[in-house]
């Protein structure tokens, strides 16, 4: 296929945009460029083909909301999830990951809520999978398509029919909230509990909460 586009072809272009048919120099080189870079999209597209995947996934209708005033590091959230979900009592499975804000830096706040002078803040900091809103990185990174929406609440979910356990998940979340269950040698991630986050109902100090969906990937925390 002829990849050029002729002086004579050009004006044909011009003229069906609406240019005079006496093309300025300026209006001229403006076509050609608009031509080449056409050109070059298209030439990209049959690089990764007609059938390249496009992932776009509707944002959740809700999140879960971490108050890290009010969290007593109990745990409770960890195990809730662990149950529910998976049977058994597994904290290091959870879909919620609480830790202590202790921390051997340099003094004063250096990037982030856990690196808060010499010894951290002290406080207990609940984890949370933000449900990313599209390109979601987990689920872009996935080459199976595994991680899908889920229809009744948009969470992202691990089809664990299509999970192959490559682990490709876990390093793409910046956050580090996909888990590996060495049991089923399947991905798992928060998944909001059908809309009824358990780790919410459990929690004793009102910590947890399950918000409508914002996004928080650009908090930084």
């Amino acid at each position: 296929m002829k990849s050029e586009m002729g002086p004579e072809m050009m004006l044909r272009a011009a003229k069906a945009a609406g240019f005079c048919a006496e093309l300025s120099r300026r209006e001229f080189l403006f076509l050609s460029a608009g031509a080449v870079t056409s050109l070059a999209v298209l030439n990209i597209g049959r690089v990764w083909g007609a059938d390249a995947p496009i992932i776009i996934i509707e944002n959740a209708k809700g999140l879960l909301l971490a108050d890290p005033s009010r969290c007593v590091g109990c745990l409770r959230c960890e195990l809730a999830c662990t149950e529910f979900n998976d049977g058994r009592a597994q904290p290091s499975l959870a879909r919620i990951k609480v830790g202590r804000n202790l921390n051997f830096g340099p003094e004063g706040p250096s990037g982030g809520v856990r690196v808060q002078g010499a010894w951290g803040s002290g406080r207990f900091i609940a984890d949370t999978c933000r449900q990313c809103p599209h390109p979601v990185p987990c689920a872009t990174a996935c080459p199976e398509n595994a991680i899908i929406a889920d229809p009744a609440t948009g969470a992202r979910i691990v089809d664990t029919s299509a999970c192959v356990g490559c682990r490709l998940c876990q390093r793409a979340c910046p956050w580090n909230m996909i888990n590996f269950d060495e049991q089923s040698q399947k991905a798992t991630k928060c998944f909001l509990c059908q809309g009824h986050p358990k780790c919410v109902e459990a929690c004793p100090s009102g910590a947890l909460r399950y918000v409508p969906w914002r996004d928080m990937t650009r908090q930084g925390t």
